[in-house]
């Protein structure tokens, strides 16, 4: 068990509720169905449905303890959106050195990140060197294709 803390945004917090109660509600009981099913056939063996929704069974109850373990440890982070400076539960706009397009990102616990989603945690790179900026701020990024300037755009 690591000893450092763990921050949910609210959002974080109701999406993982709302998936824990659908595998509760509906995906292991559903699994725990056609376990049983599949049981009835006879032998175990060579029961390819039987292994099958056995794995499934095993997949979900993994997910849930891992989900009941998050929200159990995690602090749960309030977003006023009132403050200027970048926080996790921040939207931050931020433009790259030399580029014109800005990109946005909603800074999160690092349970939650998602790049596809633009969720970045505050433990990555750019969400670490983001934290307590201002807009106007520059920050220096170590990428994996060397160091990139970042300039805060705008928080929300």
């Amino acid at each position: 068990m690591s000893m450092e803390e763990n921050y949910l945004t609210r959002e974080g917090e109701a999406e993982l509720l709302k998936e824990l109660r659908e595998l509760k509600e509906l995906r292991r009981p559903a699994m725990a169905k056609k376990l049983k099913d599949a049981a009835a056939q006879g032998d175990l063996k060579e029961n390819a449905d039987y292994h099958d929704a056995k794995e499934r069974l095993g997949f979900i109850e993994g997910r849930v303890q891992h989900i009941e373990s998050i929200l159990r440890d995690a602090t749960v982070v309030e977003n006023a959106g009132s403050s200027d400076k970048v926080q996790i539960g921040s939207t931050v706009i931020i433009r790259e050195d030399g580029e014109t397009d800005d990109e946005e990102y909603k800074i999160v616990g690092s349970a939650e990140a998602n790049p596809r989603q633009r969720k970045i945690s505050q433990k990555s790179p750019i969400g670490s060197a983001l934290l307590g900026k201002r807009p106007g701020d520059s920050v220096n990024v170590e990428t994996p294709d060397g160091t990139t300037q970042l300039k805060i755009v705008a928080v929300r």
